[in-house]
């Protein structure tokens, strides 16, 4: 960066420190962020042996991280308006190192879950924190946009490693790693942040819809809970009826909430328009499809085929490289045939994949019953990704357009949480009821019913995007920018 850019940063940076500095560290939390979402995968099986986790818990070790991760977002969003970007940005860094630290240490199954559940509040912190860092330091706008385009493809990037870095720690360290390694990134990003970053000055209205975010938050969490209780537990049970009672009325209370509150999380007035609604519907579905791939897949490698966690991950990677190859497709089609069709096609390609993954059995080869379809699923799913996100910002107000990103974003980890509690209750109860079949072949019929049942989502999905208004399609198709997302 030269001494004529440096001179020119705005306020918000400290004099003679380079712009690339401050770009660095907002994609390294961001890839921070996103690679917590994958490394525990292919970690899982280890984790349950080493913890003794029941089947429930495993599947928390995903759900916690996802639930307080997509329900603080907006809440963090906006107290780093109010508060300064700074502050919540050191204080999701700090909150985020030390969860992955107790992580790490953690002598049993609650205080793991315990951890992820505080690397979610950190995580939701973080992100659209080190988004909001690049814009209030980069004045120019050529300089902004390529700051930009690097924050965005970092998302991709900590998928595609996530899941290899998790097999390479948990094969040749142990799985307390896939923790430990956050614990020097987040130092960095705390001694980096806090020297080079100024804080700003308070707002003169600090409001933040603190009711809203626990409502919702709690509200995911204990429906999340509730279901994943219904895997062990019969559906008349109190630890299943209560937590989905607590759920629906802690929801309600959300939406009375927000309807009441001078400064909503999420303005109801936001929701109405059809295509936003129709594009959360949509990314709440691949949430629960991007979430249940990697876990059932992990699964399947390790307890059915016998595969190493470091096999296994190596087995992801790629699966994880098409979703760059069908991004950069996506990203040359959207100008030419607008969001419509690709969410369609997408719909109908993903769900093919899904289906043909539900033909496994305890002895598949790699190449025909797990690269094959996964490459056909993961190319389905990548050509939505940012046909939903257009989709559902085109025709937004200004003044909404953070509001509808975050919601989409919401949307995306609230459905891996949710879906990914449906799904691994469907696959306990199809395993559970296998009659007389081995213990592999009941597993593998429980991972093949979850597997079919996510292949209909898919096709709803599809389907679903047919409804989208021509008005928003068109407006794509004329050149419409979609906001950076991860």
């Amino acid at each position: 960066m030269s001494e004529a850019r440096v001179a020119a940063a705005p306020p918000a940076l400290r004099p003679n420190v380079p712009l690339g500095v401050v770009v660095a560290m907002s994609c390294l939390a961001l890839f921070m962020v996103v690679l917590d979402a994958t490394i525990v995968t292919v970690a899982l099986p280890d984790m349950r042996t080493g913890l003794s986790l029941s089947t429930g818990q495993q599947q928390w070790v995903v759900s916690g991280y996802l639930v307080t991760l997509g329900g603080f977002l907006l809440l963090a969003a906006r107290a780093g308006d109010l508060y300064g970007h700074k502050r919540v940005f050191l204080f999701g860094a700090f909150v985020f190192t030390l969860a992955s630290l107790i992580g790490g240490l953690a002598p049993g199954g609650a205080v793991l879950i315990a951890s992820r559940i505080a690397q979610g509040a950190g995580a939701a912190a973080l992100a659209p924190t080190s988004l909001s860092l690049i814009t209030a330091t980069h004045a120019d706008a050529k300089e902004r946009e390529r700051a930009l385009s690097l924050w965005s493809m970092m998302s991709g990037v900590a998928g595609l490693i996530g899941v290899v870095l998790g097999g390479v720690l948990t094969a040749e360290l142990s799985w307390r790693w896939v923790f430990f390694v956050n614990v020097p990134v987040g130092i960095v990003l705390l001694v980096v942040g806090a020297r080079l970053v100024l804080p700003p000055a308070l707002a003169a209205e600090s409001r933040l819809d603190l009711v809203g975010a626990l409502c919702v938050t709690l509200g995911i969490g204990a429906l999340t809970y509730g279901l994943s209780e219904a895997s062990t537990e019969s559906w008349g049970s109190a630890s299943v009826v209560l937590p989905l009672i607590a759920a629906v009325v802690l929801l309600a209370a959300f939406l009375v909430a927000e309807a009441r509150s001078p400064h909503p999380l999420i303005p109801l007035d936001l929701v109405r328009p059809r295509n936003l609604r129709i594009a959360n519907l949509l990314m709440f579905c691949l949430g629960v499809t991007l979430t249940a791939l990697l876990f059932f897949l992990s699964l399947y490698c390790q307890q059915v085929l016998g595969y190493s966690a470091l096999r296994t991950g190596m087995a992801m990677l790629p699966i994880t490289l098409i979703f760059i190859v069908g991004g950069l497709t996506s990203r040359k089609l959207i100008s030419v045939v607008g969001p419509r069709p690709l969410l369609v096609a997408g719909g109908l390609i993903a769900t093919a994949g899904i289906v043909w993954l539900s033909t496994i059995s305890t002895d598949s080869g790699y190449l025909t019953h797990i690269l094959g379809p996964n490459l056909v699923g993961g190319f389905g799913i990548s050509l939505m990704l940012l046909a939903v996100t257009i989709s559902g910002t085109v025709g937004v107000e200004p003044k909404n357009a953070g509001a509808a990103s975050g919601l989409l974003n919401t949307s995306r980890q609230i459905g891996g949480a949710v879906g990914l509690a449906v799904l691994v209750n469907i696959a306990s109860t199809v395993t559970t009821h296998a009659g007389d079949r081995g213990r592999l072949d009941a597993l593998v019929q429980g991972y093949r019913a979850a597997f079919l049942v996510n292949g209909g989502l898919m096709l709803l999905a599809g389907l679903a995007a047919l409804a989208l208004s021509s008005a928003g399609t068109a407006a794509a198709e004329k050149g419409h920018e979609a906001p950076g997302g991860h």
